[in-house]
């Protein structure tokens, strides 16, 4: 049988998990009466939640097509640069790749991040313009822009000369010829079969057996599963076999108990894999990601892809709020360690390491968004903890200067909105590079912009644009320091005691500024209960009830009406926080606060730092 291995590639919301689906269903993985669910690769529950691929994911189908049977293992990558690291692990794996770009949006940030790594990895790749049939598609333009970008990150002559297809991963077609019309999506198929090579280790099966792990998943019954493609032998269920770390290290021996295949959306045990197919094997218990499995007489690890360092880091620590522990049940800074030495395991992309004060943590990724989704994880998991606000991690130069981290950004936005946007991103160090239509009435903005400038910038940019811009944004390179970037504009009001908030004392604060809370709610002294309408502090008394005297009068007892409160995500919650401030989270609330909760010492730092 053939053997395919392609990773289907694009910017995040171009379409990749849908048209994942229909390849599913158009290759006869699904029974005829079986509940197919939409994103169906989409499989944690945040990945469901938030719409978007957040982990690197392996299928494979059966394809009968004019060479025969072709088994074509698909892997559905992440499209947020924030998830980079997901991408540059499962490179190595494939042969190929299917880069999807939207007919309409064009060309975007992670399009030429995700390429270049492909490219650089010798990769033969195929342009897939997707969602022809939208109002303002121009399928031509995309693909002399994809052409650009392809010269434009020197992609050798022979991948300049890729194929292209044009496809509804939505309605399930594609087709070669916009003027001859399809109905299924057998077309791509075919082209994935002809165009992308077989694995060339398919011709060390006769060889000793290895394979280089990308993934690392859990498994209640099986223990851990190390995802990888064999590199040379096979795999059969009772070898013996020993983990090498990267520098050639004996980890562990142990035996293999279990070889998974994928097929379709479940894994299968099989009783032989042989070098080129993409497997999944049990048995180890201290092997890990870029770590070589291989038998007992190999003494070389298999290299593993370099992976692009962090760029924004935050200080993770025990919640130490007079409200702790009455939400979670994993409070001590021991399972939390435990917890982000685990993360850090499983993904590359994350870095922790300890602080002086053992009880907090530094946890370093790509992005807020990154970062964002695995405290959301580890809260509803049951923790609780406090974080810090985001820092960009800094490298030093050359000549011993300062180096931050550079991102390109790409914004799309109603044309009235385009100078406030401008106005804004300049007065944070970003340069324009490039502004032009980009149809129906918008604009697109090309900007380079330092990473703190864009922390804490989304909400903002969502309000300025009245929630019609698109923001993208990927790291670039590391630029010399920008200097000082003024942050947030407005200051917060702090509660100054512990109790419950009044709705009455509320209703009287509400001229002062936004509200974080409503009423009723539990609260203490130092915490955030809102935001403050001028540029300074405010302690502020939200749990002062209504005077109650034996006077009566027309009027005096209608009940209170409060304006409903702003309550941030977690994301927004991270992003909207100061240097002096830390976001409390638990499996039930997400609260802001002071990092120091008494105000009288609060005012003392203020003069030392003075």
């Amino acid at each position: 049988m053939n053997l395919r291995n392609v990773a289907i590639i694009a910017h995040v919301d171009h379409g990749k998990t849908t048209l994942v689906d229909q390849l599913l269903a158009q290759s006869g993985v699904f029974r005829a009466n079986e509940a197919q669910s939409e994103r169906a690769m989409d499989s944690n529950d945040q990945e469901k939640e938030r719409g978007i691929t957040i982990l690197a994911k392996c299928t494979s189908v059966l394809w009968h097509g004019e060479t025969g049977d072709t088994r074509i293992n698909i892997i559905d990558t992440p499209g947020h640069a924030d998830f980079g690291g997901e991408v540059e692990r499962i490179l190595g794996m494939v042969d190929g790749c299917v880069l999807l770009v939207d007919a309409e949006e064009g060309v975007m940030p992670q399009t030429k991040f995700v390429l270049t790594k492909a490219l650089k990895m010798g990769l033969k790749p195929i342009l897939c313009i997707n969602k022809v049939d939208r109002p303002h598609a121009d399928p031509d333009k995309v693909h002399n822009a994809a052409f650009d970008l392809f010269a434009a990150i020197g992609a050798t002559d022979e991948q300049l000369d890729f194929p292209h297809i044009y496809a509804s991963g939505r309605s399930g077609w594609a087709t070669m010829d916009l003027n001859q019309p399809s109905d299924n999506l057998n077309a791509l198929f075919e082209l994935i079969v002809k165009h992308v090579p077989e694995p060339k280790v398919v011709e060390n099966k006769d060889k000793p057996f290895q394979i280089l792990n990308v993934l690392i998943e859990s498994d209640p019954f099986l223990g851990r599963l190390l995802t990888g493609r064999i590199e040379s032998g096979k795999a059969v269920p009772g070898m013996s076999i020993k983990a090498l770390s990267r520098d050639g290290k004996t980890i562990e021996q142990g035996r293999i108990t279990k070889v998974l295949a994928f097929r379709g959306l479940k894994r299968q045990p099989v009783d032989e894999a042989e070098a080129g197919d993409i497997v999944a094997i049990a048995g180890m218990s201290k092997a890990t990601v870029a770590d070589t499995l291989c038998a007992l007489e190999v003494t070389e690890a298999l290299p593993a892809q370099p992976i692009d360092p962090p760029t924004i880091s935050m200080t993770v620590s025990v919640n130490d709020s007079p409200l702790a522990g009455r939400e979670g049940d994993k409070v001590q800074s021991r399972v939390i360690r435990d917890r982000l030495l685990k993360e850090a395991e499983a993904n590359v992309a994350i870095r922790v390491t300890e602080t002086g004060g053992k009880d907090a943590f530094e946890v370093a990724g790509r992005g807020e968004l990154q970062l964002g989704v695995l405290i959301e994880n580890m809260r509803r998991e049951g923790f609780e903890l406090s974080i810090s606000r985001p820092r960009v991690v800094y490298q030093t130069g050359e000549n011993g200067e300062r180096m931050e981290p550079i991102e390109d950004v790409v914004i799309d936005v109603d044309d009235e909105y385009t100078g406030v946007v401008i106005e804004k991103l300049s007065a944070r160090k970003a340069e324009l590079k490039d502004m032009g239509p980009s149809g129906a009435g918008k604009t697109r903005l090309t900007l380079k912009s330092p990473s703190r400038s864009l922390i804490g910038y989304q909400g903002e940019f969502l309000t300025d644009t009245r929630g019609s811009g698109v923001l993208n944004r990927v790291f670039s390179h590391y630029e010399p320091h920008k200097g000082a970037i003024e942050g947030r504009l407005k200051g917060v009001l702090v509660s100054n005691g512990d109790g419950e908030t009044a709705a009455f004392a509320l209703w009287n604060l509400e001229d002062r500024g936004i509200m974080f809370v409503g009423g009723g709610e539990k609260t203490y002294q130092g915490m955030i209960i809102g935001e403050n309408a001028r540029w300074d502090d405010l302690d502020v008394n939200p749990m002062k009830a209504k005077a109650l005297n034996n006077i009566r009068a027309s009027g005096k007892d209608e009940a209170v009406r409060l304006t409903p409160p702003r309550r941030p995500s977690l994301e927004q919650a991270i992003a909207y926080i100061e240097e002096d401030e830390l976001v409390e989270v638990t499996p039930k609330s997400i609260r802001l606060r002071k990092a120091v909760l008494n105000p009288s010492f609060r005012k003392k730092r203020v003069r030392e730092d003075v």
